[in-house]
């Protein structure tokens, strides 16, 4: 057995419960106990996970076949859950969206915030006596929490049955199989990055894309793909690259067919991931593919209306990608780019690889190359350190680069990362919940009157869907909450947040959402004076009633309107007549059918 393999198998020889680790085949005496070949997509030998034990194959336990999934974090934990749930669909579970009914309970988790774990635990405190009720059910704690605290879950809440890290989701439908049977507390996690080769670890984390349940998505209309995973950064304040592994790309063949197949079930829009998106390479075929290049080779997918990608680094902002977005009408001209603090010093300290300098020749480069693009950021307040110069330095950046939108975070500190172990969390929260609301404040201002350049302007948007506010209040356009962010096709059993004061949420800088500082969790409310152009239209056929919709323009501003609900899904054009801070409000722009005509109709109907 090599080394890896006997390490593995002496931590797991020690242990009171399954480990598996996900590894490659390669010729061990032991082979016969690897498992998970079969289940990879296009034939790959990727994943293959060792088990320290005989496994022989029952019958499944008897269960309702319910599924609840809750997730929290970022855009990738929501594309995770969507691929979990596809896997477990096909054993024959259906969602629902009440923990109370299902027999296997699944949470999807993040680590960057201390705040996003005690979410969980608090969850997982209410199910501590539902197997009285419940025998044969299964709870799970999977993602990155899962990968970071392993063995740390169960001593904090014992009756947990599954821990599964990112790189063994593929395996979660065996495991849940194994633990209804057994009822042995199981582990599966990749290896840490110590713990290994750069190869070993990286093979440890696999992907499992090709497998996409619909009713996961954020719309019908919308899907996530994700085109990397990992991280090699090493921020001193992030735990990604230990949650993701190593920084890997997806070939850009895998790709191209998922996006395909994803038009063919009706898919309008694709928002690409990746940890640092941009940062895409990869070799395939002898020739070597940039960021650039993959979104070329996916532009003239037939059926796909609209490209995002998120979230991406200030260094690998390359001037061929800029010109591909000038380039590629489909591409929206959106970036967003976390430059995280405007001082130089604390930028040292994050280890972040660049300057305010750089950044700014950055910004140079995208105004010069996409005048009308929107440049989105992250910034974290209160890391150790932090002066108030500093702190009016990184306000200074606000003004100066004036970005559509910011994600504002206090600085947590994080068990594992280098910044707690090299220097003390010494700003208090009481400054740094001051310093947060100050940034907050001049963003918005930024973000009002940036969105006011609208006003009397019309703007191309794909519809996204009735927003959760009109469904809710079966066609109420008055006010809105923040998940009038996002859209209204709900998914049973996940919490997903919408960011609402930062004005978007298509960011990818792993956070867990309630715990951001910048009002996008979902307790914030706006109420937003719609005028007199938003009031009800007088009743109209039933089924056809105008109802507010919510849809994006190609630089992803939140758009509002009142419309026929079967415009989801479409491009529409919508004159912009007032604002908010987050949000443009318009109405569809209508058209004469005929020279001289009073009838007006939709541009689309």
């Amino acid at each position: 057995m090599n080394k890896t393999g006997q390490a593995l198998a002496g931590r797991a020889a020690n242990a009171e419960f399954a480990v598996c680790h996900g590894l490659r085949d390669r010729g061990d005496p032991i082979a016969s106990l690897w498992r998970g070949r079969d289940s990879l997509p296009y034939g790959r030998s990727l994943a293959l996970f060792f088990v320290p034990l005989f496994f022989v194959t029952a019958p499944d336990m008897p269960h309702n076949g319910k599924l609840y999934i809750e997730t929290v974090g970022c855009q990738m934990n929501v594309l995770d859950s969507e691929l979990v749930v596809a896997a477990l669909r096909q054993q024959g579970y259906a969602l629902t969206e009440e923990m109370k009914e299902a027999d296997t309970v699944l949470f999807n988790t993040c680590s960057v915030r201390e705040h996003a774990e005690q979410k969980i635990y608090s969850q997982l405190g209410r199910l501590k006596f539902s197997k009285r009720a419940r025998p044969d059910q299964v709870i799970a704690v999977i993602g990155c929490m899962a990968q970071k605290d392993q063995e740390r879950i169960f001593e904090r809440a014992p009756h947990v049955d599954l821990i599964v890290g990112t790189g063994q989701l593929a395996e979660i439908p065996r495991l849940v199989d194994e633990a209804r049977r057994d009822r042995k507390p199981a582990i599966a996690v990749s290896l840490d990055r110590k713990e290994g080769t750069r190869l070993d670890v990286a093979q440890s984390f696999e992907s499992y894309d090709p497998l996409r349940d619909p009713e996961m998505r954020p719309s019908p209309w919308q899907a996530y793909v994700r085109i990397m995973f990992g991280c090699d950064k090493f921020c001193t304040y992030c735990v990604v690259p230990m949650t993701r592994g190593p920084e890997q790309s997806r070939a850009p063949s895998e790709i191209v067919r998922e996006v395909r197949a994803l038009a063919e079930q009706g898919v309008k829009e694709v928002t690409l991931l990746g940890q640092t998106v941009n940062s895409y390479k990869f070799e395939e075929n002898g020739r070597r593919y940039r960021m650039s290049d993959l979104l070329a080779a996916i532009h003239d997918t037939p059926g796909i209306q609209r490209i995002k990608f998120v979230t991406n680094f200030p260094k690998d902002m390359t001037d061929d990608l800029l010109v591909a977005i000038r380039d590629l009408p489909k591409v929206s001209r959106y970036l967003h780019v976390p430059l995280q603090s405007g001082c130089d010093e604390m930028l040292k300290r994050m280890k972040r690889g660049y300057t305010v300098a750089d950044y700014r020749d950055m910004m140079q480069r995208i105004r010069a190359i996409l005048p009308n693009a929107a440049v989105s950021s992250d910034f974290i307040v209160g890391f150790c350190g932090e002066t108030e110069e500093s702190f009016q330095r990184s306000m200074e950046t606000v003004r100066e680069f004036r970005f559509k939108n910011s994600f504002i975070f206090k600085y947590s500190a994080r068990p594992g990362t280098k910044a707690n172990e090299l220097w003390a969390d010494d700003i208090t929260e009481e400054v740094k919940r001051r310093r947060n609301n100050e940034m907050l404040i001049l963003q918005n201002q930024i973000s009002e009157e940036d969105n006011a350049e609208f006003i009397g302007r019309s703007v191309e948007v794909l519809v996204e869907g009735p927003s959760k506010r009109s469904t809710k209040a079966q066609g109420t356009t008055t006010g809105q909450t923040a998940d009038d962010a996002n859209l209204a096709y709900p998914m049973p059993g996940v919490v997903e947040t919408a960011v609402l004061a930062a004005g978007g949420r298509d960011h990818d800088h792993d956070h867990d959402h309630d715990s951001c500082d910048t009002g996008c969790g979902g307790n914030s409310v706006v109420q937003l004076d719609l005028g007199a152009g938003s009031a009800r239209k007088p009743d109209a056929p039933r089924g056809q009633e105008p109802v507010q919709l919510v849809g994006r323009t190609p630089c992803d501003r939140i758009v509002v309107f009142d419309g026929n609900p079967r415009l989801a899904g479409s491009l529409a054009e919508i004159a912009i007549h007032d604002c908010t801070q987050t949000t443009l409000l318009g109405s569809i722009v209508t058209r004469q059918i005929q020279h001289g005509s009073e009838t007006l109709l939709p541009i689309l109907a």
